[in-house]
């Protein structure tokens, strides 16, 4: 053997050296060859010769030519005349050298890449170009496009459609043909400074162009395959299969076949489906074996090259990532009945091959292959083609999986491609081969093995032995992508596996050395690995020898046999042949398709193929037949049935006298007697968990995320309620199950779809579907209804999301999978502006790939329950899920709570081998129910010898079924467990119940316990007698109620048979004790099956509250959520209900195992083995005493909603059993029990300082607890001595039995130290991105997991996202998609129910505004006998409201801190201290009320039909508006003023324009004589600031959709943020003077605008040609506040009614009024919810104050204008003075406005502060003012806002005699402002012929001057009388005018002043102050 290779030894001591370390490595069990294999001293072998060539010659033709044959000399076509010929510059002269354009600004089109291209003339330079990125290949040299396209850097000239062109254009001056491949080098980007430098290498090659491409041939007949087979043998060289062509779809994405391919008798068939395998940032697939590939792009000459031709061409040697994680074979599929399988039976009777040997050899299977041997062996393709099987095929199964794993850890991922000058190279095929002969010799002899382990080890000799490399390529991805991308990193060792793996060979292992290496890597395990590599000159030869020698049994003991071919001059070929009789069943098990299996199982069974085998298990050997000893069975119903003596224990015994259900007493007389009353038993009622709270929150924050962004999917303001429809597995019980939570959570009620008193469930299951063939009608219904109802925000909730996610086109129309993709995938629900789904699911890995629907800002996990140590939910509920049954099984001194059972796994092995042709199910199943028979006929005591039945059960099984029977006796209620039965095939369950329940029968326990069948697609069938006695439980008096949940089955006895090829959501009661899962199936290894089967035992129990600063235990890691902290050590105690069982079966039972109780249940709160589990899940806080027991989801829910058995008081396990051991006097098992759990136990665990060895008593508690866990009870605490063992067993998690083989996969740790299950391929529909993938790391979040299976997974061809793509997207995520996921059974449906009641709360919310809801202040009751209209008169005479008293005092309670207006004959109030102006908003009343269709709205608002009034107009670009100056002269202001016009192309014909230049003119306005029923004469102004969200200027509804004129007034600093959120709206912008101007400002340019604008069109209709008239002179000034108007209706039946009516309406009404002309202002009502005078009493038109919502006649005021330096009361003012001047004002009181309460923005948002920055800004109104010329704190503020300030909050020390003095009032000349509340003022007008109040014999105590102009003279001050001491303030603009206007006025002949009574405002000199003095009366 040493001289079997080409190289030799250097001496011979050196040989013995090496055999000896070669001994020790194999010994240490380190699979990779430890260091000393790359320090052979081996002389280097030749590289192999290809076409004559070896592999150390320097160049290939660069131009990929097939041919060796010399270039053709090539002729470049001349250049035009006058061209640059110049190199390095193109025709046109252009500089292309790149160090010319490093640093100029490129145009690159879209689509094309900046490249460096080599000039043989400039060798030392590259030049500059753009090319088409689709005709430049990908990172692994593949998917280039044939052609080019390309564009000229220099020039710019576009177009090159040839690269012979091109090459021209840009003087390349080339003497052979032109080729992209050969010039076009170099990527070229721009580093950090933006200079454009040289990047990667163009990858023309692949793997830096180190690896050789194929031959020609290859190529050409790789194209060819499927249309001349047989010129394939000819053509292929021997390497052929191990080449590999990557098929592409549009998006460049490489592909391979996603269906299996199948060999069967050297057939290939494949499937032309393909799957991308890669993303853009993840590895690609292999692309060679070994170290060749055919990595470069088509040639040319392939003119029928597409991405999908060599797709369809691919060979089966392609691989594919296996659908399967279990064994090496993959999954299956069924073409036309035949079932085509990479490790399908060899059966197909075709004779045409594709892939055999290049020699044409074939390999004939012996005759009687499996019944010489006992087995169907199993190869596993390798390297090299297959031979031809020819013969007894049907007995041999042939798969690619293996090939597939070569192949896919050959292709290195895109950032290891190229490393500088030494790319880093993929393993070659021979360390492939030797590594998986180590891999082999480590696996035991029952290991079945496993893809993902020899992957792993794949990968780590790989990064070990380029490790520097990488970890610098590692640095520098890292630098780049600042960690948002995982890395590739050298992972700790796989479990059970070596500690650690040397590192590669530095130097190559040659083909010589590989089967020397190999064999004596094989020699340390005996003959179970045996290599076959000597002497071999074919596979086939191979392949023949090892038949023979396994004919002839000399392979008996051997478990895979390695052949290995290593011909000189060829490529190095193997295979893997299995002949181990368990790894045989295992992996030809695995190939069939979970469903074929069970087709096969149910075949085996009608056939009568299983016959022989429960006949054979039904003989129990000497002692006799299991069928004649039941026969034989004495069954006496006048006596109990007894238990042997032997399992009875002292505890039972002590309830001897319990009647058993066998008695003559009913259920019913039983229940009605005391002692037999339960006192552990209790029924609660639950509510909503906090944890439950806080995801639903979680939910609808992302459903508003959604509406908030800026992508505008979601428009939940035009959403008034929520409607829902629930998709749920096929089951039966899940689907009753989610019906129950619906109709027990309340929320049918909350959205208002049933009657507050719901009678029945038969409402609620309307909105639950089974997806099922009928829920197509019902999800079609729901898109009608949703298309018809576009107020309606529709939910379609996907529970269990993970069952179906099959791909319609895959699935036939008979079967119930892939409806969910063809519903909610369909066009018209991804379309639908109103719908949302939600998907929950407690694995959701199958629904983050690569081509996910489903963003990741759109996942919610369920949270933590702890963040540093404190607890965020305060919840008596921890869960337990199965991170806690992993922790379980690391205790050493306990019995774990998952575990495997030894006795049953021998007694199904031997049976295996004795039936080989039976499925491994059927075997296991028979077995197992024999087990649970004889358990049966033991415990029951009715079989004589009883005690020698022991050893025909497991010591497992007896404990359960003791546990079953001996449960109901200890209780007088009869209460008991439940024991899960979990068999997935349909058939072998319903055997098993037959079986059972004649076992059953014939030992007379039928009253004992239930046996149920829980078919998924059968409602539940329970007997009479136990439905009565679960209805005496819960005291129902429904007598045709019957149980429909497993929930409802709490404390029932009973086995539960659980069948379905997987659990559809079923959650199972807290009874439940022990999940029996023997019988799952072991070939499935995917994430997601073994978790769901392993969620059937999570449980949310009872904890007692522990410190906040020692929460307990954190979950696993693997539960990883926001924190993260470590578990902990301490091991778990299962109970010794587990403990109690007999060593071994000839042990007999000591006691029955329910008595026991001193194994508590684990304290750490662990999670489940789902990452994406939170380990919040684990509450162990306190929660409010009184259980809230909640909805949960099918999938999740252990609580029972309605009938859930919860006891009132807190567990003996919260207070005793958590930390304490529980002894019983009566059992002494385990003695030494409590002192290793505490041992075990940190210190933080112990919430008692007890000491273990003294534990002291707790008393029980009977306060009321309502759970808040997801399961159906929990129990009252109690003493040890619990009468009630399901009470004692309750707050237990069940005990998990498990098949040995998945077991120890499950208990096993990766190199992450995860569990290795969570490294497996999440589900069976997604497969691996690339080999080259990291593992999952222990510390990520579950968002970092989701980003992680985003990465590395993709979609198969049968998954419904696989066609989830777009071209030139990254991402395809559908914007009204969320998931959901969380543990199972941890409350999932709880959350989501309740997310669906506040969803529909906040939409009605939404719906809602808040409106201020104030009576009038100031009403004075009197009585007024005087009727001057009807309430029903529609229009004001003038005439009439001439005679109306005008009402001068302030009526609007938003100024009930203003000075009162004196008004002869009112009396006013005395109220108490009104509040300042500051607090108003703060005490203000309002309410809240439902938007009307008529409502006025903000931004945020956008329906459909708003869109062209919002500015969404077809025919103009959004913005697209154009700017006008508009310039008037006024008189008063002595200046010109120039406003801004902003008008939207839309609205311009509003407007009137001079045609030459556009100059705007003025706005366009209708004759007062024109009507419209659809048009709003007057304009309408909006002054507005800080609004420019929340204004509500969309009117569109309001105005009913009516033409009307809006403009938003707007100051000049907000322009531009106006303009971008009411783009369609026209803006009137202040000039800048008025910036920090209120009001008075905004309201007087509007109304000179308006008066002068009015002139203007006046006179252009007298110059027009157009009609004449009187214009329309009013316009309407409206609040940004105003949101809805009402109109009382007196005609209604009932009376009076005010509703709500379109702003249409009222102003064309008031517009209406016959002499509107007559008045000056007309205003309507402020609306108040409560009228203080009856409507028919009331006037209906009244003179006075008006405010908000006014409508001025601009050409009655023109004399009369608004004080535009005004900030408070301004319209008071304005009122008062047009009123004394003599205009009749007008409000309409059955009209009225509602105002909303906007808390931000508007002009009473005033901020005082310095001018200082660093002086504090809380300024007293002391402060305001100052002496003139002093040294004083300047303020930023506008004066005249000082002053009004200062005078509102010190006038009541300004004028002492006013405070409090109505009678004597403080006379106001020329307007009013506020004085303070404490204040009356007086307003008297100085204009001649003005209306005022009469003022004879009124005293006033005061005098203010304001302004006073040249109308006030001192004759008319001296007609007013003035009390001695009165207060004279006289205000000005400056000092000289101040004593100017003392003087002119005479003043000081009745005042006196003096020098200190002389202020200013406290303004800088250039703030221009304002001055005032005050004086005494004298």
């Amino acid at each position: 053997m040493g001289n079997s290779y080409a190289g030799q030894l250097r001496t011979t001591r050196f040989e013995e050296v090496l055999h000896n370390s070669i001994e020790a490595s194999l010994r240490s069990n380190i699979v990779v060859p430890r260091p000393v294999f790359s320090q052979l001293y081996l002389e280097a072998e030749q590289p192999l010769a290809h076409n004559g060539r070896t592999e150390n010659d320097e160049e290939e033709d660069e131009d990929g030519s097939e041919s060796n044959s010399p270039p053709i000399p090539y002729q470049m076509k001349p250049p035009p005349e006058g061209c640059c010929t110049t190199d390095g510059f193109c025709q046109a002269g252009r500089d292309l050298r790149l160090s010319s354009l490093a640093s100029d600004t490129l145009e690159v089109s879209p689509g094309f890449m900046l490249i460096g291209l080599k000039s043989p003339s400039l060798p030392d330079s590259l030049l500059v170009g753009a090319v088409d990125h689709r005709f430049l290949p990908d990172e692994r040299g593949h998917n280039a496009l044939l052609g080019f396209s390309g564009s000229c850097m220099g020039c710019g000239e576009k177009g090159f459609r040839y690269f012979t062109d091109f090459a021209n254009h840009i003087n390349l001056k080339l003497s052979t043909q032109p080729k992209k491949q050969k010039h076009l080098k170099f990527h070229l980007y721009r580093n950090n400074q933006g200079v454009l430098v040289k990047g990667a290498p163009i990858c023309w090659r692949g793997h830096d162009g180190r690896i050789r491409q194929m031959s020609s041939s290859l190529s050409e007949t790789r194209a060819t395959t499927d249309e001349q087979p047989s010129r394939l043998a000819l053509m292929q060289s021997s390497r052929a299969p191990g080449s590999y062509t990557v098929a592409s779809h549009a998006n460049g994405l490489p592909q391979i076949s996603d269906t299996s391919h199948s060999l069967t008798n050297g057939i290939h068939a494949t499937s032309s489906v393909m799957q991308p395998v890669t993303n853009h940032s993840g590895p690609g697939r292999p692309s060679a074996t070994g170290s060749q590939t055919n990595a470069g792009p088509p040639k040319k000459r392939h003119k029928g090259w597409s991405p999908e031709s060599s797709a369809n061409g691919l060979p089966e040697s392609t691989g594919k990532t296996p659908p399967s994680s279990s064994g090496l074979p993959s999954s299956t599929v069924t073409t036309n009945g035949t079932r085509l399988d990479a490790s399908a039976t060899v059966s197909c009777s075709q004779r045409s091959s594709t892939t055999v040997s290049s020699s044409g050899m074939s390999v004939a299977v012996p005759d009687q292959l499996l019944h010489t041997c006992g087995l169907q062996p199993v190869i596993f393709k390798g390297h090299g083609p297959l031979p031809q099987l020819t013969g007894n095929f049907t007995e041999v199964l042939v798969s690619s999986l293996l090939q597939s794993c070569y192949l896919s850890s050959q292709t290195l991922p895109r950032v290891y491609q190229h490393y500088g000058p030494s790319p880093i190279q993929p393993l070659s095929t021979e360390m492939q081969i030797l590594l998986t002969v180590y891999y082999l010799v480590q696996l035991g002899p029952d290991q079945v093995p496993l893809i993902e382990d020899l992957e792993q080890i794949f990968m780590r000799s790989w990064r070990e032995s380029h490790l520097s490399e990488i970890r610098q390529n590692q640095q520098t991805q890292t630098q780049a992508s600042q960690g948002r991308h995982y890395g590739i990193e050298a992972p700790p060792s796989l479990p059970g596996l070596p500690q650690h793996l040397g590192l590669a060979p530095q130097q190559p292992l040659t083909p010589s050395q590989l089967p020397w290496l190999a064999q004596l890597a094989a020699s340390s395990c005996g003959e179970g690995v045996v290599v076959l590599g000597e002497q071999l000159g074919s596979l086939a030869q191979g392949l023949q020898q090892m038949f023979s020698k396994l004919m002839e049994g000399r392979f008996e003991n051997t478990n895979y046999i390695v052949v290995i071919v290593t011909a000189s001059g060829h490529e190095t070929q193997s295979c893997v042949v299995v002949t181990g009789k368990h790894q045989c069943r295992s992996l030809a098990e695995n190939m069939f398709s979970p469903n074929e299996g069970l087709r096969e199982i149910n075949h085996q069974l009608s056939s009568g193929e299983a016959q022989e085998l429960i006949q054979f298990c039904s003989s129990l050997g000497q002692d006799g037949d299991m069928d004649s000893l039941l026969d034989s069975a004495t069954l006496d119903s006048s006596e109990p049935s007894p238990l042997s003596s032997s399992q009875e224990s002292t505890e039972e015994k002590s309830v001897k006298n319990t009647p058993s259900p066998k008695d003559s007493h009913s259920p019913k007389e039983r229940a009605l007697t005391p002692k037999e009353t339960c006192s552990e038993y209790s029924v609660e009622w639950r509510d909503i968990r906090p944890i439950q709270l806080a995801v639903a929150r979680k939910l609808l924050s992302h459903v508003c995320a959604i509406a908030d962004s800026s992508t505008q999917n979601l428009d939940l303001v035009s959403f008034d309620r929520v409607s829902f429809l629930i998709l749920v597995p096929p089951s039966e019980v899940t689907f009753q199950q989610t019906v129950l939570h619906l109709w027990s959570s309340g929320v049918l009620q909350e959205l208002g779809s049933v009657e507050q008193e719901c009678v029945s469930q038969r409402e609620a299951e309307r909105y639950v579907v089974k997806m099922d063939q009928g829920a197509q009608v019902r999800v079609d219904s729901l898109i009608q209804e949703a298309h018809s109802n576009s107020y309606t925000l529709y939910i379609l909730v996907h529970d269990h999301a993970h069952w179906d996610i099959s791909s319609a086109s895959y699935c036939n129309t008979e079967s119930d999978l892939g409806l969910v993709d063809q519903l909610l995938n369909s066009r018209q629900v991804r379309d639908a502006p109103n719908i949302l789904i939600l998907h929950v699911t407690s694995f959701p890995f199958a629904l983050q790939t690569q081509y996910t629907r489903i963003s990741p800002y759109n996942e919610i996990h369920w949270p933590s329950s702890f963040s540093n140590d404190v607890d965020l939910y305060h919840e008596r509920t921890r869960y337990f899920g199965v991170s806690e049954l992993l922790e379980s099984t690391r205790s050493g001194s306990t019995l774990p709570l998952m575990r495997c059972d030894s006795s049953f796994e021998s007694m199904a092995s031997a049976l295996e081998e004795r039936f080989p042709k039976l499925h491994s199910a059927v075997i296991r199943t028979t077995v197992l129910i024999h087990h649970y028979c004889t358990a049966l006929m033991a415990v029951s005591g009715r079989i004589g010898g009883s005690h020698n039945l022991h050893k025909h059960t497991s010591v497992e099984t007896l404990a359960i079924v003791q546990a079953l029977l001996s449960a109901a006796q200890q209780c007088p209620a009869h209460h008991g467990h439940m024991i899960l039965l979990r068999i997935p095939s349909l058939a072998l369950a319903a055997w098993a119940h037959r079986r059972l329940s004649r076992v059953r029968r014939q030992l007379g326990l039928e009253e004992r316990f239930e046996i149920i069948l829980g078919n998924p697609s059968q409602p539940l069938n329970i007997g009479h007698s136990f439905i009565d006695q679960i209805k005496l439980w819960l005291k129902i008096q429904e007598a045709d109620w019957v149980p429909r949940t497993y929930l409802e089955l709490e404390a029932l006895p009973c086995i539960l048979i659980l069948s379905g090829a997987e659990p559809q959501g079923e959650s199972l009661p807290r009874s439940l004790k022990y999940c029996d899962l023997r019988v799952i199936s072991c070939s499935y290894l995917q994430r997601t099956t073994i978790e769901q089967e392993l969620g059937l035992a999570a449980y949310l129990l009872k904890t007692e509250s522990r410190s906040p600063h020692n929460p307990g235990p954190a979950s696993d890691v693997l539960e990883s959520d926001a924190e993260k902290l470590s578990s902990t050590d301490n091991e778990e105690e299962e109970g010794q209900e587990n403990e109690s069982s007999p060593a071994s079966s000839n042990q007999p039972l000591q006691s029955s195992p329910d008595v026991g109780t001193s194994d508590p249940f684990p304290t750490q709160s662990s999670s489940s083995t789902s990452p994406n589990a939170p380990k919040s899940t684990m509450d162990t806080t306190p929660s409010p005493s009184k259980a809230q027991l909640a909805p949960q989801t099918s999938s999740q829910s252990f609580l029972y909603p309605q009938t859930s058995l919860l006891h009132p008081s807190q567990s003996l396990a919260q207070t005793y059993s958590l930390v304490q051991p529980i002894f019983h006097p009566q059992i002494s098992l385990v003695p030494t029990s409590a002192q290793p759990y505490f041992q075990t136990l940190p210190l933080h665990h112990i919430t008692h300082p007890q000491p273990p060895q003294q534990p002291v008593p707790v008393r029980p508690r009977r306060h009321p607890s309502k759970s808040t866990s997801s399961s159906s009870s929990s129990p009252r605490a109690s003493s040890p001595h619990l009468t009630c063992s399901w009470a004692r067993g309750v707050s237990r998690p069940p005990s998990v039995l498990l098949p040995r083989a998945l077991y120890d996969i499950i208990t096993a740790n990766d190199g992450s130290g995860l569990p290795r299950c969570t490294s497996f391929l999440p589900h069976m529909s997604v497969a691996w991105a690339s080999s080259f993938r990291p593992l999952l790391s222990k510390m990520m979040t579950c968002t970092e997991q989701s980003l992680y299976y985003r990465q590395w997974t993709v979609p198969r061809a049968y998954h419904m996202d696989s066609n989830n793509r777009t071209e030139g997207r990254s991402d395809n995520f559908h914007p009204r998609r969320l998931l959901l996921s969380g543990p199972p059974q941890v409350g999932k449906t709880g959350a989501y129910l309740h997310f669906l009641g506040i969803l529909s709360r906040m939409l009605i919310r939404l719906m809602e505004v808040d409106i201020y809801n104030e009576d009038e202040i100031n009403f004075n009751i009197q009585a007024d006998e005087v009727k001057y209209k009807p309430p029903n008169a529609l229009w004001p005479d003038p005439d009439v409201m001439k005679t109306l008293p005008f009402d001068y005092t302030v009526h609007d309670p938003k100024y009930d801190d203003i000075s009162l207006v004196y008004c002869p004959g009112y009396k006013p109030a005395s109220d108490g201290n009104p509040a300042h102006q500051e607090d108003v908003c703060l005490r203000r009343r309002t309410t809240r009320i439902k938007l009307s269709k008529y409502a006025a709205f903000n931004t945020y608002h956008h329906c459909e039909q708003c869109h062209l009034y919002l500015g969404f107009n077809p025919r103009y670009q959004m913005y697209e508006s154009t700017l006008h100056a508009f310039t008037f002269t006024h008189l008063l202001l002595g200046e010109e003023i120039q406003l801004y016009f902003i008008i939207p192309k839309s609205k311009e014909h509003y407007f009137s324009f001079n045609q030459p230049g556009g100059q705007l003119e003025g706005m366009r306005l209708p004759l007062a004589a024109d009507r419209s029923p659809d048009c709003i004469k007057s304009p309408i102004f909006t002054p507005t600031t800080g609004r420019h969200e929340h204004g509500l200027f969309n009117l569109y509804h309001a105005m009913d959709g009516a033409s009307h004129l809006h403009i938003l007034v707007v100051k000049e600093y907000e322009m531009a943020v106006y303009k971008k959120y009411w783009p369609n709206h026209i803006l009137l912008v202040l000039p800048p003077v008025f910036n920090g101007a209120g009001i008075g400002a905004a309201h007087f340019l509007i109304k000179e605008l308006s008066y002068h604008n009015l002139e203007l069109e006046r006179s252009r209709r007298q110059e027009g040609s157009g009609p004449t008239g009187d214009v329309w002179p009013f316009i309407i000034l409206a609040d940004d506040s105003c949101v809805m108007w009402n109109v009382i209706d007196f005609d209604a039946r009932n009376g009076p009614v005010e509703h709500s009516a379109s702003l249409k309406h009222v102003l064309q009404h008031m517009e209406g009024c016959p002499d509107l002309t007559h008045y000056g202002l007309c205003g309507i009502r402020k609306w108040s919810g409560r009228v203080l005078t009856d409507p028919n009493e009331r006037e209906p038109f009244s003179r006075g104050h008006l405010h908000d919502f006014l409508l001025l006649n601009v050409d009655r005021s023109q004399n009369v204008q608004y004080d535009q330096n005004r900030f408070t009361c301004h319209d008071v003012d304005f009122t008062l003075r047009l009123h004394s001047a003599g205009l009749l004002v007008c409000r309409f009181n059955n009209f009225s406005v509602m105002k909303k309460q906007i808390a931000i923005g508007g002009y009473r948002t005033f901020i005082i502060k310095t001018k200082m920055t660093d002086v504090p800004t809380s300024v007293g109104p002391s402060q305001y003012v100052c002496a003139p010329d002093s040294k004083h704190l300047f303020l930023a503020t506008p004066a005249q806002l000082l002053l009004e300030k200062y005078l509102q909050h010190t006038s009541h020390k300004l004028f002492p005699l006013s405070t409090k003095n109505y009678e004597h009032p403080v006379l106001s000349v020329d307007c009013y402002i506020n004085l303070g509340p404490e204040v009356t003022v007086c307003f008297v007008s100085s204009r001649p012929h003005s209306v005022n109040i009469c003022t004879t014999g009124l005293l006033f105590s005061g005098l203010l001057l304001c302004f006073a102009d040249a109308f006030v003279t001192p004759s008319f001050l001296k007609k007013f009388t003035f009390l001695k001491g009165a207060t004279l303030c006289v205000i000005s603009a400056d000092r000289s005018a101040l004593r100017q206007t003392v003087g002119r006025l005479e003043l000081e002949e009745e005042w006196r002043f003096r020098l200190s009574d002389e202020f200013q405002t406290a303004n800088a000199k250039e703030d221009r102050p304002l001055f005032f003095l005050t004086g005494k009366h004298i």
